[in-house]
């Protein structure tokens, strides 16, 4: 009965020296710390890895991750030209190692009190800005926040790594118009190109019509000069040969063969008209006077000192 009794209280005060060591050591995760008390009051805070305490007395009252966490907000306000407009915003903070006593006592809900001091910073800068100053200004605005949030929360204990201002979303109606508006600018930008472009053709097909009737009319000019060359060689020649002719029967006769020429090349366009001209002797005979009687015409009507 003794030995009984001697191995009960053996077992019982093994139990008891086995709680008291393991009582005396926990371990920390790396990025972590934990909150050590002693009787509900703070004693020390853990580092990663293991540590001791006091087995019954100290108690691990919380652990805080150092690791940098994002809290996602959306806010709402309203711009200085009256549109509503929802800014998502990422806000990464992080436990201070030095100050995480003050992260574990001072707040009870980080993430509601992040938020707060958000909205407080918001509503501060976007009310005085248009709704364009607003998507031109996301950096900044995110600036002022993350300058406003890292001196309000470290007081707690946080850290404010970076505040992200991931969009600007205005009402859908606002956005539809915004749309319609930038589509308008481009097409009258693109009207005033095609605008530009057309008058740059027109310009373009005058100046050539233009140089192309200027062309025309040294063709013509030369054409001429050079009708009048032949005619005149065409006279001296027939003099040589049949002697005493006088000029104007060579003439009647020249103007005859060019009056048969134009008709020959009438004749081969296949898209000429029905003529009708008299080819009887007096015919023929009337023609040539009035042609004789047109150039002399002319020739009285220029200018004194130029020649025919």
């Amino acid at each position: 009965m003794l030995a009984i009794t001697l191995l009960v209280l053996l077992i019982f005060v093994g139990f008891i020296a086995l709680s008291l060591l393991l009582g005396c050591f926990y371990t920390v995760q790396t990025a972590q710390v934990a909150i050590i008390t002693r009787f509900g009051k703070f004693r020390t805070i853990g580092q990663p890895g293991l540590n001791w305490k006091l087995p019954w007395f100290d108690m691990v009252a919380g652990r805080i991750s150092l690791r940098v966490n994002q809290i996602t907000l959306t806010m709402e306000t309203k711009t200085r030209d009256n549109v509503f407009v929802t800014i998502p915003i990422s806000v990464q903070n992080r436990v201070r190692p030095d100050k995480a006593y003050d992260a574990f006592y001072k707040l009870a809900d980080p993430t509601q009190q992040i938020q707060s001091y958000v909205e407080q910073v918001i509503l501060g800068h976007v009310p005085g800005m248009t709704l364009d100053e607003v998507f031109a200004s996301q950096s900044s605005i995110a600036a002022a926040v993350r300058k406003e949030l890292d001196v309000d929360m470290a007081d707690f204990g946080y850290e404010i790594v970076n505040v992200l201002v991931t969009d600007i979303v205005p009402d859908a109606k606002v956005k539809s118009a915004m749309n319609d508006i930038n589509a308008a600018q481009r097409e009258q930008v693109a009207a005033n190109a095609r605008g530009e472009a057309e008058k740059i053709l027109v310009v373009k097909k005058a100046e050539a019509q233009a140089e192309s009737q200027a062309l025309q009319g040294q063709g013509i000019a030369n054409q001429r000069r050079a009708i009048i060359v032949g005619l005149q060689e065409s006279i001296s020649e027939f003099q040589k040969v049949v002697g005493s002719t006088s000029t104007a029967e060579v003439m009647h006769l020249v103007l005859i063969t060019q009056y048969f020429d134009t008709l020959k090349a009438i004749g081969e366009n296949d898209k000429t008209n029905t003529l009708f001209l008299p080819h009887s002797p007096a015919g023929l005979k009337d023609i040539s006077d009035q042609i004789m009687q047109s150039m002399l015409v002319a020739n009285s009507a220029r200018p004194q000192g130029e020649s025919s």
